[in-house]
């Protein structure tokens, strides 16, 4: 028993030596990005108090880098406003991060960002080992010299490489650094199918209250002549798997050519009416006339096409007929073809899915015969739960979508939809989907009490002007719509939902070359301005680049249809010498005005961003007033002796948003994220009418 007794003390002894140590979790600030923390992951402490809308937050599940840690964890439901431990782990950059609502926290949208991370809670991963102590990306690495040239470049995120999806040259001064890659791997939520789940009975009985018209029978679109059935009389059957109309049968049995059938087809069309009361003109009514048949389509109609159309037992089996001519119809006048219009159809009713694809028929003869094989889902008329499906699964590199044609949803609805749209539409929209729609008989004034959301187009569309919807009064008249649609959908440059804050602009650079800055932080600045440039989407049509460098003169660098790709870009600003000089801030901004932006293309934001180090020797606040009432966005950015009230007057308002200002050249990299946020988050908060 002695030895027993010996055996077990010693062996609790050796598990007490063994025993692994106490993980110290080091505490984070509520304002601390992501990005601004260089392990790839990490537990930390998050204090109480970070649930406050300066603490931004970009995304959903999946958050940009440069969202505040804690307030991300926070929406996720990780912690609460009493702060606690969590779990961080830093994945690769996004195409597109959706902003929410969730857990008191409202997350903004953004179009995509180079490094993104996920939050959980916070307990180690087994055989994984967490630092004690973080590292910042304030460090900075030794200077670089290259001839009488050197140049300190921060280890910050702005500068690092590996989640480029190009290549891009780098300054012969600079030396690159990189962020250790993740070897956790995750799912993108974006492009996972949604799989149909059963409605609850609660909500399937409020959807369908809401599509019923009670006390009334329909019989749509009789109209014998010499009797007394009303056209505009609505009658529906109910059953409990979903509401149909009621079509009427002796009516369909009767022969093609009979009175009764012509009569249908004319129902509720009246010559000489507006095209539907959109704002536009009889002109755009023209009959449909077949393309001749291109192999690579009609090359001025490029855009990625999908039609949401209406597969619910509401709309019945005649007018599914009359859906599917519409489509085919569409399709021959569109003119699909590789090199211009292609087209998929996606299918709603209680929950959607895809008839087919963007890659799928390539001419619109093998369209319109896939459009006739279709068959009606049936059920409710989920349109915002289609929307969000579109959002997420039908715009994909897999499913056909080429990057460089504007993405289109045009959804035909049948009265209206059993479910709320404006959410799901304003995340598509806020992903450069151009939203139209189509409405076949809209609410008479005794059913709009019965509409889930009143207004649900001028909430859904791109624009609330009259240019992205059609209501069309019978499902006999849809074949009118047919020309002017298309006119539409092919109008690119109206198209606005396809502008985001990082292709749709003028953006030119003013830079102070004066002899205060010298010839090292010349190159930093020079630096700043290719990390800049380096996030836009640059070509002839998308984001283009310009630059002037002032000192008692001024000189264009390069003008906005100079370089039309993003290697030219960043070649051309690496090439720019130093020139040294005095600083006549005011007269650089009249140049650029004349030089840069009075060539400005009218459907791009014109932005200016000026980076000076000092006082200017002439008046700022006259050329910056003028350059603001010609509609240039302006940042100012000072470093060391630049005035703040110089930097203000330069500034578009509010200032706060448009002008910063840092102690040393070296700290400029740390407002590269921070400009491109406050250029993204005023181009999603433009008016929509």
């Amino acid at each position: 028993l002695g030895a027993f007794l010996t055996c077990t003390y010693t062996a609790k002894e050796a598990t007490k030596k063994t025993k692994k140590p106490k993980l110290y979790v080091p505490q984070i600030d509520c304002d601390v990005k992501a990005g601004k923390i260089i392990n790839p992951e990490f537990i930390a402490k998050c204090p109480p108090g970070c649930q406050d809308v300066k603490y931004r937050v970009y995304g959903t599940d999946i958050y940009a880098s440069f969202s505040s840690v804690c307030n991300a964890a926070i929406h996720s439901g990780v912690i609460d406003n009493t702060g606690g431990k969590i779990l961080v782990q830093k994945v690769a950059g996004h195409s597109g991060y959706r902003g929410t609502f969730s857990n008191g926290i409202r997350s903004l949208s953004l179009p995509r960002w180079r490094e993104s991370f996920l939050v959980s809670e916070g307990k180690p991963r087994k055989g994984v080992t967490y630092p004690s102590t973080l590292e910042y990306s304030s460090s900075k690495t030794p200077a670089v010299k290259s001839g009488n040239d050197h140049v300190n470049v921060p280890t910050g995120d702005v500068v690092r490489k590996e989640y480029q999806t190009s290549p891009v040259p780098t300054l012969a001064t600079q030396m690159a650094t990189t962020t250790p890659t993740p070897t956790t791997t995750t799912t993108d939520p974006s492009t996972t199918v949604p799989q149909p789940t059963a409605t609850p009975a609660a909500t399937r009985t409020t959807a369908v209250a809401a599509k019923t018209r009670p006390g009334l029978h329909r019989i749509r679109d009789m109209a014998f002549r010499g009797t007394s059935t009303s056209a505009n009389n609505r009658n529906i059957l109910r059953h409990n798997t979903g509401i149909q109309r009621q079509e009427p049968v002796a009516t369909f049995q009767r022969a093609a050519g009979s009175p009764a059938h012509l009569a249908m087809e004319t129902d509720l069309w009246k010559p000489g009416l507006s095209l539907f009361e959109t704002g536009f003109g009889s002109k755009e009514e023209l009959n449909p006339k077949p393309l001749e048949s291109i192999a690579q389509g009609n090359q001025n109609c490029k855009v990625d096409l999908s039609f949401l159309m209406d597969g619910s037992w509401s709309i019945g089996k005649r007018r599914f007929q009359l859906q599917k001519r519409f489509l085919g119809n569409v399709a021959q006048a569109l003119g699909i073809g590789t090199a211009g219009p292609l087209m998929g159809i996606v299918q709603y009713g209680d929950d959607p899915s895809t008839e087919f694809n963007l890659k799928t028929y390539a001419t619109s003869k093998d369209l319109r015969n896939a459009i006739e094989k279709i068959q009606q889902k049936g059920g409710l008329s989920n349109v915002g739960k289609a929307l969000s499906f579109v959002n997420k699964n039908f715009f994909l590199d897999a499913n056909g979508n080429r990057g460089g044609a504007p993405n289109v949803v045009v959804v035909v609805v049948d009265g209206w939809p059993t479910d709320r749209v404006e959410e799901a539409s304003r995340l598509a929209r806020e992903s450069g989907i151009n939203i139209f729609f189509v409405t076949v008989e809209a609410a008479a004034q005794s059913e709009k009490q019965t509409v889930v959301e009143p207004n649900f187009v001028d909430k859904a569309v791109c624009r609330t002007n009259g240019f992205y919807s059609i209501n069309v009064p019978s499902w006999f008249s849809l074949h009118k719509v047919v020309q002017p649609l298309v006119k539409r959908v092919c109008d690119t440059d109206r198209l606005v939902c396809s502008k985001t804050c990082l292709n749709s602009a003028d953006i030119g650079f003013v830079i102070d070359g004066s002899s205060s800055v010298g010839t090292g932080n010349f190159r930093t600045v020079l630096q700043f301005v290719a990390n800049i440039s380096k996030e836009f989407e640059i070509s002839d049509t998308d984001t283009r680049i310009g630059a002037v460098q002032y000192t008692y003169e001024q000189r264009l660098e390069f003008s906005f249809d100079k370089y039309s790709t993003k290697e030219d870009v960043l070649s051309a600003i690496k090439r720019i010498s130093y020139w040294s000089g005095g600083t006549s801030t005011g007269a650089a901004i009249s140049y650029a005005s004349e030089q840069l932006f009075s060539k400005s293309k009218p459907n791009k934001r014109k932005i200016m961003i000026l980076i000076t180090d000092g006082r200017s020797y002439d008046d700022v606040s006259m050329p910056a007033m003028e350059a603001h009432r010609n509609g240039v966005i302006a940042y100012s950015i000072g470093v060391a002796w630049a005035a703040p009230d110089e930097l203000e007057a330069i500034a578009t308002d509010p200032h706060k948003e448009h002008s910063f200002f840092v102690d040393e050249f070296d700290n400029l990299y740390r407002y590269v994220n921070q400009l491109i946020q406050n250029i993204c988050t005023e181009f999603n908060s433009q008016p929509r009418n």
